[in-house]
């Protein structure tokens, strides 16, 4: 009514009226009237806006890959903003005269896009795969100095890049030859695995043989020492045996000095013997035969007597004529001698 109207903004709406060109009021949260054909009103959304984004970046292998991510930022200085950019609302006061509102996400975005394309030229495929932390550090301290973000007064809060991705052929290729070197790796794997085995089996023989050997050189030893020992108990016999042969060596020398002196003596004995008898024979040369017959008949038995006087009737048998001798009458003549002792004994 006569162009006097009523506005109230949001807290986190920043509010400023213009009258002649110069700012009659501002804040954060405001409401008033105004008059409407002589008042200018700005309003600066001063809260905190998320803005999603999506980028294509090439890198320094000329890989074509996908950034997507997130920005969270606020003006933090709304008369810079409002300095730089059109925030005057419609008559209505509900709706902005220009775009310029919308070219403030696209100026923040396009800063994003220059700046992540700075970072991701200067690596290759692989790394940038894997620079999505790095990415977003140098990207946020990068905005917080970037000419056309402060000039705008706006503050960034925070950058996130949520994934970077290769193109569909790319990421094939990737995988496949992710999938080769995994491949290889688990054939190195095996292969390391099979050598280990065999080493340890290896290892195993070894202690298997040094175990054989071992044993041997235990058994040879053995060997060695029951020779040693057989040669030692063989050489004490022999010198046991030579001992023994030395004993009979001597005791034969003795035996044969006696032996020899034995035949001596008795050699001796017999000269002695011999000159006895030649003495003897040389006394009974000149005696009567009858007289040294009778001499050597003196202690004789009577068998003897009996057998001296059979000898004598047979040297004689050409002058008898017949002799009768009785078994009895020998017998008789034989045990008279005897039965005379034995009452000789008896009488004693």
């Amino acid at each position: 009514m006569f162009g006097i109207r009523f506005i109230k903004s949001q807290p986190t709406t920043y509010l400023i009226e213009y009258k002649s060109g110069k700012v009659a009021r501002q804040g954060a949260g405001l409401s008033f009237l105004y008059f409407a054909p002589t008042t200018t009103l700005a309003a600066i959304p001063a809260g905190s806006r998320d803005e999603s984004f999506i980028f294509q970046q090439v890198t320094a292998d000329f890989q074509t890959i996908t950034v997507q991510g997130q920005i969270a930022y606020r003006i933090s200085e709304p008369t810079r903003a409002a300095a730089m950019l059109n925030f005057a609302l419609r008559a209505d006061g509900k709706s902005y005269e220009s775009d310029d509102p919308e070219k403030l996400r696209q100026r923040v975005l396009s800063a994003v896009e220059v700046l992540s394309q700075k970072t991701i030229k200067a690596i290759a495929l692989k790394e940038a795969l894997l620079a999505s932390d790095r990415l977003a550090l140098e990207v946020s301290n990068e905005l917080k100095v970037y000419p056309e973000i402060t000039s705008l007064g706006i503050d960034i809060q925070g950058v996130s890049v949520l994934a970077i991705k290769p193109t569909p052929e790319t990421a094939r290729a990737l995988e496949a030859e992710a999938r080769e070197v995994i491949l290889r790796q688990s054939d190195e794997a095996i292969f390391v695995r099979r050598n280990a085995a065999i080493e340890n089996e290896r290892t195993i023989r070894e202690s298997e043989l040094d175990t054989e050997v071992a044993v041997e050189q235990k058994k040879r030893t053995i060997r060695e020492t029951q020779m040693e020992a057989e040669a030692s108990i063989r050489r004490k016999k022999q010198e046991l045996r030579d001992k023994e042969m030395d004993a009979d060596i001597a005791l034969e020398e003795k035996r044969k000095s006696f032996v020899a002196k034995n035949a001596e003596n008795t050699k001796m004995l017999a000269e002695a013997e011999a000159h006895r008898v030649a003495a003897v024979m040389q006394a009974l040369e000149k005696a009567d035969p009858r007289i040294v017959q009778a001499l050597s008949a003196s202690g004789m038995q009577p068998g003897q007597l009996i057998a001296q006087a059979f000898v004598g009737i047979a040297e004689r048998a050409d002058k008898i004529g017949q002799f009768n001798m009785s078994p009895d009458l020998l017998q008789t003549l034989l045990d008279q001698p005897a039965n005379k002792e034995a009452k000789n004994g008896r009488a004693s």
